[in-house]
């Protein structure tokens, strides 16, 4: 039979357990109640289908994605296509957040927190927003300080406020938001390895034509097929040429309009197997190298199509003699 005084102590350690569910509020506000782990966004995976717009803004950096089918457009970019990965880790990262302690809602302490107003002098915070194609907001949340622990299997933590909340929270969750659109982009142009090169016509403003070619050999190295007259050209060279379009990542983009501005160099035509065709048509602009892709083929070259058609690109320098190289380019030091 429990005693008077047990019965005391079992109160008292009942309004302990009570206590460790309420937020220690300053002065004047009034304290909450939530289940450490809790979803941040309760059900947001099953609204994310009506998802048409992300806004990442921090500073006077901003980035803005929008939906078109299964792909997403960065709007700064001139509806360059977002990495898919990234968007994806963006919203699988929202509908994983859970809350694992409230923190105060004092100005001061947000400010440090990073949730603070993203417009004031000196904020760190990142304002991230997806709506729906009504503009109705399906999460709207300032999102500041992030801790990674590298031991021990740690998750990532977060330093979150939602709109119309005063309060600030620390969540539970991998969410990293950045503002800057280039940090979104799908940076591969083309992967066509170098021993899926056929043939590679080359027609540069000011020079003879150039055909590189391989016998009918899998494995048969590249060779210089016209002019027929030309010196054996360097094989590093040519190597050079055949990896022309190998993982090959782009500096900057901007849509293919007729009037791009620089020096016309000709065109590049390179045969792969499995009917894909390249064709480049690459321009020098201050000093930079653009060019201007259209695949055509089966499958695979549609689908190449689909992404780059309409796009100019900046190569690095170095690529120029390798998609549209002149004879001397071909030639050993």
């Amino acid at each position: 039979m429990i005693s008077r005084r047990g019965l005391l102590l079992l109160g008292v350690a009942g309004a302990g357990a009570l206590g460790a569910g309420l937020w220690l509020a300053p002065d004047g506000e009034e304290a909450g109640r939530f289940a450490p782990g809790e979803l941040a966004y309760p059900g947001l995976a099953e609204r994310l289908g009506a998802a048409a717009r992300i806004e990442v803004i921090r500073h006077a950096q901003r980035v803005t994605l929008l939906r078109e089918g299964d792909l997403w457009r960065i709007e700064e970019l001139e509806g360059y296509p977002a990495r898919p990965a990234r968007v994806r880790e963006t919203l699988t990262g929202l509908t994983e957040l859970r809350l694992v302690e409230e923190r105060s809602s004092d100005p001061a302490a947000q400010a440090r927190l990073g949730v603070d107003d993203p417009a004031a002098p000196g904020s760190t915070a990142a304002r991230l927003r997806v709506l729906d194609a009504g503009g109705t907001a399906l999460v709207d949340v300032l999102l500041g300080r992030r801790r990674v622990r590298t031991q021990g299997n740690a998750p990532e933590t977060i330093y979150l406020r939602r709109a119309g909340e005063a309060r600030a929270w620390l969540a539970e969750g991998r969410l990293v938001p950045d503002a800057d659109p280039q940090l979104w982009v799908e940076r591969e142009v083309a992967n066509l390895p170098a021993e899926r090169l056929r043939r590679a016509e080359i027609r540069r403003a000011g020079e003879e034509p150039l055909v590189i070619a391989r016998a009918a050999e899998p494995e048969a190295p590249l060779r210089l097929v016209a002019p027929d007259t030309a010196p054996a050209p360097d094989p590093l060279a040519l190597d050079e040429l055949g990896r022309a379009f190998e993982m090959l990542t782009f500096i900057e983009v901007r849509r293919a309009a007729p009037d791009l501005p620089g020096e016309a160099l000709g065109e590049a035509r390179f045969d792969y197997t499995d009917a894909v065709t390249l064709t480049a048509w690459p321009r020098l602009h201050e000093g930079q190298f653009w060019v201007v892709l259209r695949a055509e083929g089966g499958p695979e070259a549609a689908a190449l199509q689909a992404r780059i058609g309409g796009w100019a690109y900046q190569l690095g320098q170095w690529k120029e003699k390798a998609i549209i190289p002149r004879l001397a380019d071909l030639m050993p030091e």
